[in-house]
Formats: C-alpha cells, structure tokens, sequence
C-alpha cells in the first residue's frame, strides 16, 4: 500500500484523539506491544486472525500478564459470558478492526458484540492491531470490505450456516441492496451490530498498530 495513504490514516486517526503507530514487521510490533502494556496487568482480547497471525497473542498469554481466556477448555457458555463481563474492568483489551478509513474512522461489526462493546467501552486501554490490508478509502468502502472479504473467511471459520459462507459474499450484493445493515436471516449470522468510532472523547485510550503486511480478514 501506499506509504502516503498510511500516513494520512495515522495522522486522521491522531485527529480523532486515537494514537496510532506504524511497524514494518510483526516483530517490530510485538516489540511496541510490550512497551505499551505492564507485567502483571489484566488483559483479555476478541478472537482474532491478526492477533494470532502476528504473534502477538503468544505475548499476551506468555504468563507475564493476567490473561482472561474465554478459549479454556471445558468452559461452558455461562463460563464464556462470565469472561466477557470480566473483561469490561481489564487494564488493556486487545483486537483488531474490520476496517479503518483513511478518515481516521473504524468500521467494525460483530455478532456477539463482545469485541465492539469492549472497542467502546469499559477496559483502561484498547489496542488494535491491524494488517494495511484493512485500511479503506472510505466506510462505503469498509461496509464492501466486510461483506465481501471479512464476513464471508469468518463464517467459514466458525462453521456458521450462512450465505456468505456459501456463496463468498453478503446477500446484500446479490438484492443489490443499499442499506448498510442488511443480509440473511440465518441463525448463525455473525452481522449484527455495526459500529463506526469516530472523534473519541477520552484521547488515546484507542491505539491502532498498523503492520506493512497483510494479516487477518
């Protein structure tokens, strides 16, 4: 990608009160990672591609921090809620984003919502790790992203029977609908909030890395 358009991204994103970074390699930023969090700080995460792609969920669940892990084995679903809750008075809470404009804006969406909410509200400090793959023109561009290239890989993941994991794309495209919520009615749609974080009121409290490569849906 462009360097000018990563410059512009970060610098809209510093406009919006959200500080922003640029690392060359995934080791570069697991390196500013570990200068942005404190050893024995309680972290959680969404369940992300990028975090796990990078490597940066091997830092996080290193044993240097007080990792809140909903992926224990022989958790129940009540056990998984419990974490989701616990993770809204975390330290630092880590993920990624479907897209970010070069606006400065994030665009994510979410079935659960856990990651949005988190996004929005409740940990001290959120960081979003980001291959330049996900930086967007615009949110109409970002809406085309995640219908098109984040969505369908996602549903395919999670084994949810739903058009995009069939057909490779929102259904929207094929009713060549204009409205930005709109697609299936499947039991396992996973787009069902969609949230746009603009100009943040608590300055910083959002950073997004971006990382010259490409990583994630």
């Amino acid at each position: 990608m462009d360097r000018k358009i990563i410059e512009k991204t970060i610098e809209n994103l510093k406009k919006n009160n959200m500080q922003a970074y640029f690392c060359e390699t995934p080791e570069e930023a697991q390196a500013l990672v570990k200068t942005l969090i404190k050893k024995g700080e309680t972290i959680s995460s969404g369940g992300s591609q990028t975090l796990k792609e990078t490597g940066i969920m091997d830092i996080i669940k290193g044993g240097d921090y007080n990792y809140l892990d909903r992926a224990v084995e022989g958790y129940t679903r009540d056990d998984v809620e419990k974490v989701y809750r616990q993770t809204y008075s975390c330290d630092t809470y880590f993920a990624s984003s479907n897209a970010v404009t070069e606006s400065g804006y994030l665009y994510n969406v979410d079935g659960n919502s856990n990651r949005v909410s988190a996004i929005l509200y409740g940990p001290k400090s959120v960081i979003l790790v980001c291959g330049v793959n996900k930086i967007v023109k615009n949110i109409d561009e970002a809406v085309e992203r995640v219908k098109t290239k984040a969505a369908p890989p996602n549903t395919v993941r999670l084994s949810c029977d739903t058009y995009c994991a069939e057909k490779g794309h929102c259904l929207s495209l094929d009713n060549n609908s204009a409205e930005i919520c709109d697609g299936c009615h499947s039991d396992g749609r996973i787009c069902c909030n969609f949230v746009i974080s603009a100009q943040q009121r608590h300055k910083d409290r959002i950073k997004v890395i971006f990382i010259n490569e490409n990583f994630g849906y």
